[in-house]
């Protein structure tokens, strides 16, 4: 009996002194002193961030898109208006199975390409793009741009000097990276981006150069465009399904 009661005894003993020796933790630190409120992040955040941040989807479906083309400014005698950049109106390596083939994905009730005529006289940001668009009763913008570099290598020098440059001895080489940006036409939000790049060489002569280079320019800045059409279209269900009310 005096045994049990020995050992009971020291159990308690040994609780005791491990409750007391536990301490409980403590609670979240209040990172409102630590200077992390939301009027401290805003007042730390830059204007044109928060601008960005603040901005919201306001798309609706099924959608008009109002497609262009935009390059820099006095990009060729296509171009239209002066600015930070320019539009171009006229179609170069664009065709029309372009837009039946964007005008037939899912929730697209309307593809239509801008126009000069709805374009202001000077092209500074994406609001006076956005401002044409509007005009054309478009509620999202898809536009795009092509960054062509040139480059030309002599292939074999001699045989340039023998036959006086009209022996093929040069290489041109063109890449280009198509990029294009689908914009919400109320606010600017961007929904996604897209890129594709491809590249083409040919071997031309001194003679025929010139020539030669717009017809890699061409080929190869088609070839960058249909690789950007398709992602555009693997991409869209993915906008559709994260913007369209459930």
């Amino acid at each position: 009996m005096l045994q049990r009661s020995f050992v009971g005894i020291l159990m308690l003993l040994v609780l005791t002194g491990c409750v007391n020796k536990y301490t409980v933790p403590g609670g979240p630190a209040k990172l409102s002193s630590l200077g992390l409120t939301d009027q401290d992040r805003l007042a730390t955040t830059d204007a044109a961030i928060r601008e960005a941040l603040a901005k919201k989807p306001l798309v609706t479906f099924p959608v008009n898109i109002a497609i262009a083309r935009v390059q820099a400014n006095n990009y060729s005698r296509n171009a239209s208006n002066n600015g930070a950049y320019s539009v171009i109106t006229v179609r170069d390596i664009e065709k029309n199975e372009d837009l039946e083939g964007i005008a037939k994905l899912p929730e697209i009730a309307g593809v239509v390409t801008m126009k000069r005529i709805v374009l202001d006289r000077t092209l500074n940001s994406d609001i006076e793009l956005r401002t044409a668009a509007a005009r054309l009763h478009a509620n999202l913008l898809l536009f795009y741009t092509f960054d062509t570099v040139f480059q030309t290598d002599t292939a074999v020098e001699p045989l340039g000097v023998i036959t006086l440059g009209l022996f093929p001895n040069k290489n041109a080489k063109v890449t280009c990276t198509a990029s294009a940006v689908l914009m919400d036409v109320n606010n600017g939000y961007i929904y996604c981006v897209v890129e594709a790049t491809s590249s083409d060489n040919q071997l031309t002569n001194a003679w025929e150069s010139s020539n030669t280079m717009d017809q890699v320019r061409r080929r190869t800045e088609r070839e960058a465009f249909d690789q950007l059409l398709k992602q555009f279209k693997t991409e869209w269900p993915n906008v559709v399904a994260m913007y369209q009310p459930k």
